[in-house]
């Protein structure tokens, strides 16, 4: 599984600590930037992120980060077969994986602190999908609510 890594200026840091993270338990990842903590849009990274995911929802994950993981969530949703989870705990973490096979991971790094950030990336990374009445829910969202245009 190949795992995206986007992040605007307030998530930079936190990127680079998850970046660490995933180099030093072999994970597959790509860091489409920010490479600084200077201002950047975040709407950019995190639709560079959603649309590597989007082409490929099946073997590919992203994690986005931002202040407060709001706006990373909202781009990387405008993307067909992307289901990117805003979590702030491991449960959250989990249930996003277990019901709804989030396959994008959004974090606030104004709002966790790195060690809590690290255990909820471990968690969504470890969890998998539970399949059977929550694949019937998934299909749902792909096969009719992206098919609407809803504007």
């Amino acid at each position: 599984m190949k795992i995206y890594l986007a992040a605007d200026h307030a998530g930079f840091e936190l990127k680079e600590v998850i970046k660490d993270f995933l180099r030093k338990n072999q994970h597959d990842y790509s860091d489409l930037g920010t490479h600084s903590n200077e201002s950047v849009n975040w709407a950019e990274y995190g639709a560079k992120a959603a649309q590597k995911v989007s082409e490929d929802p099946e073997t590919s994950r992203a994690v986005l980060i931002c202040g407060s993981g709001i706006g990373m969530s909202m781009i990387a949703n405008k993307f067909k077969k992307v289901r990117a989870a805003l979590c702030h705990t491991t449960y959250t973490a989990e249930m996003s994986r277990k019901h709804n096979n989030a396959n994008i991971l959004t974090l606030g790094a104004r709002i966790l602190d790195q060690d809590e950030a690290l255990k909820i990336v471990q968690t969504w990374l470890e969890t998998s999908f539970e399949g059977g009445r929550h694949k019937t829910r998934i299909d749902y969202l792909h096969n009719h609510i992206e098919k609407q245009n809803f504007k």
